[in-house]
């Protein structure tokens, strides 16, 4: 295997760990997502030194953190964080931005999978509207009773966006080329 397809290789392999977790447990573990993120870090240090580096530990910086916003509000937990991260340090910060953007039109498609499943179409897009109109308002507060805390609330693992947004960019973006 060339050297530059251990990337999207190793992103792909921790992905879909997660989403099989994610999917059986509901949790994406620390196990994972740990030593992800030191790997991540790691392999980009080896294959392009100090600057590696930096790049693998601001790409976890920026998927990490804007995920961070959504675990704030209670709209993501901690797992999707921690995954966030770990694959931003897999790939890295100059493809970050790609994943980051695939992940969130898996996700997108997946909730709207999971909404016309659960045939609760019209509550789903009620309460977008409300917590939408709501964080305009407050900012960063969680939501009163649209949010993770809340048992009757519509959960869906978001594992499974990251799997088929790193699976994607691997095939894709890489393997491809």
């Amino acid at each position: 295997m060339h050297s530059i397809q251990i990337i999207p290789a190793l992103a792909v392999a921790v992905a879909v760990c997660a989403a099989i977790s994610d999917v059986k447990e509901r949790r994406i573990p620390n196990l994972l997502t740990y030593p992800a993120l030191v790997a991540g870090v790691a392999l980009q240090g080896v294959l392009h030194g100090w600057r590696g580096l930096l790049l693998g530990l601001g790409g976890g910086l920026l998927f990490g953190g804007v995920f961070l916003l959504f675990y704030l509000v209670r709209a993501m937990g901690a797992g999707d964080v921690k995954l966030a991260a770990a694959l931003g340090c897999i790939v890295g910060s100059s493809a970050t931005f790609q994943l980051m953007y695939l992940t969130a039109l898996a996700g997108g498609a997946l909730a709207i999978f999971f909404m016309v499943l659960s045939g609760r179409t019209i509550e789903t897009l009620r309460n977008t509207l409300w917590v939408a109109g709501f964080h305009v308002q407050h900012g960063l507060q969680t939501h009163p009773t649209v949010n993770l805390d809340n048992p009757a609330a519509l959960r869906m693992p978001y594992g499974l966006a990251f799997a088929v947004g790193t699976l994607y960019w691997a095939v894709f973006l890489h393997f491809w080329r």
